[in-house]
């Protein structure tokens, strides 16, 4: 009844009529329909035996437009817990020298409170009576747990002990807790007051996969997290959009959002949370699984309320330690240095959440100095355009780098960016090409030397030979910088240095 040959002539000429709408075609009935599959096919639109399978595929353009919306859209800042790395290490450090896999509880709670996430207060006690004392101290009713180094799950031996709401009762706690396990595997209890907070249990952990490292996992928690299978997996680090889409792939989500007439959970506050979970994993290769489970979510606060912690045998040396897939912010080449006239600069790699503060900057520079960058007078709306700030701020620190300078601000003020320079390996060579801008006001202070100085111990870790620019001939203080560098120069404008 149709001539499917035919069909497919009148439909190519639309293949690219519209390039942000793509064309899909299914073409069914075997050999009769080789001839349009082929006309379709040369002219770019995919061809499919049965429509179910454009469907899917549809599906999978979109889900990888969406994924790839996600990775630039541009996060708001959530600050890193400053020394968590030091304070949380030395607990992990101490469990493996003892050759423990498992911490406590309490020590759990502890790697959490360095990052900066809360937990809810938790004490030991090695006997009843001790037990009887912490309880009065911080109110009843209170929770006893087991405070074990080799038990990982308490509630499948008995040892969580909820809604104790008088001494006797913590008695009684204890000695059930301590009669449900073995004399090696009990070290007393956990004391901590009974939350009756209203709000949501979550589930936030990481666990590490044989290909891809540590893997992030958030979702409905509580005793029922097997039974509901409602989660979503990420890899880290994360920044906050990376989080707010980890979580809109669950079916809690909505919920947190607010329904029927319940307020909804502060989600700015958890991506921030998710993002510094995502810092303690990458930062801690030797957690080999972490788990906060529940994680109570209401709209007054978040909270933890249960903590696991495994570790990776000690007989693994640290270099052998599992990493993470995506390379973390190398804050390796952070630090402060000191300019002419004593003033002191912060000099960072760049982050997804800089795109506000580089259109700000790109606001201060002079038409002088956007020429001698760009060899053009680039107007201001192409330079702070989304599409291309993304490809600066968004970057693989494994090819590029762009460090950023920031000032010390003044009380109450907001840092503001006075300089970038990036870096980025030639392919194929091992050399790697320099660029650098400064606002009028930063320059001729030593902060460009001290820029490149920072970038040259980027190209070093790269195994970079060879850094070289494009420098204009009427550029005179970069040439002059280049110059005391070592730089030399080929022509009127290409400038190299050998490593």
């Amino acid at each position: 009844m149709t001539d499917p040959t035919a069909t497919a002539e009148r439909l190519k000429i639309y293949a690219h009529r519209y390039p942000d709408k793509p064309v899909l075609a299914s073409w069914m009935g075997g050999g009769a329909m080789a001839a349009g599959r082929r006309i379709l096919a040369d002219a770019g639109i995919p061809p499919f035996d049965y429509p179910d399978t454009a469907a899917r595929i549809f599906n999978y353009m979109w889900k990888y437009t969406y994924n790839l919306r996600g990775l630039y859209e541009t996060p708001t800042l959530a600050e890193e817990a400053v020394g968590a790395h030091d304070k949380a290490g030395e607990i992990v450090l101490a469990a493996r020298a003892s050759g423990r896999t498992l911490l406590s509880e309490l020590e759990a709670k502890r790697v959490l409170q360095a990052y900066g996430i809360p937990t809810v207060e938790t004490r030991a006690a090695a006997s009843a009576e001790e037990a009887v004392r912490e309880a009065a101290a911080l109110g009843y009713p209170v929770v006893l747990k087991l405070h074990s180094w080799t038990i990982t799950h308490k509630s499948d031996v008995g040892g969580v002990q909820l809604d104790l709401r008088d001494a006797e009762a913590v008695r009684a706690a204890y000695q059930r807790i301590q009669g449900g396990v073995p004399a090696a595997d009990f070290k007393g209890v956990t004391v901590q007051p009974m939350v009756r907070a209203a709000g949501y249990e979550l589930i936030v952990g990481s666990s590490v996969d044989p290909q891809f490292g540590p893997v992030l996992l958030f979702g409905s928690g509580g005793v029922l997290v097997e039974a509901y299978q409602d989660r979503s997996l990420a890899l880290p680090p994360l920044n906050t959009t990376l989080a707010r889409r980890m979580m809109e792939q669950t079916r809690i989500y909505p919920v947190l959002q607010g329904v029927r007439g319940r307020k909804a959970v502060d989600l700015a506050a958890l991506e921030k949370l998710l993002v510094r979970f995502s810092q303690l994993v990458v930062e801690q290769p030797a957690i080999r699984e972490i788990d906060i489970n529940p994680l109570l979510a209401s709209p007054e606060r978040l909270i933890a309320l249960d903590a696991r912690i495994v570790l990776h045998e000690s007989a693994i040396a640290d270099e052998d330690l599992p990493t993470s897939a995506i390379r973390p912010y190398p804050s390796r080449y952070l630090g402060a240095v000191t300019l002419a006239g004593g003033k002191e600069v912060c000099i960072r790699p760049i982050r997804p959440e800089d795109e506000p503060g580089m259109v700000r900057f790109h606001q201060t520079l002079s038409e002088s100095s956007v020429y001698s960058r760009y060899a053009s007078v680039l107007k201001l709306d192409t330079r702070v355009a989304h599409e291309r700030l993304a490809r600066i701020c968004f970057l693989d620190y494994d090819r590029q780098m762009a460090l950023v300078a920031e000032p010390a601000p003044a009380e109450g003020g907001v840092r503001e960016i006075v300089a970038v320079a990036r870096l980025v390996r030639i392919p194929a060579t091992s050399d790697a090409e320099f660029a650098l801008l400064l606002n009028d006001a930063a320059q001729g202070q030593g902060l460009g030397r001290a820029l490149l100085t920072r970038l040259f111990d980027v190209a070093r870790d790269w195994g970079v030979r060879r850094i070289v620019a494009e420098i204009l001939p009427d550029n005179v203080r970069m040439r002059k910088v280049c110059r005391g560098l070592g730089f030399t120069f080929e022509g009127s404008t290409f400038a190299a240095k050998v490593l």
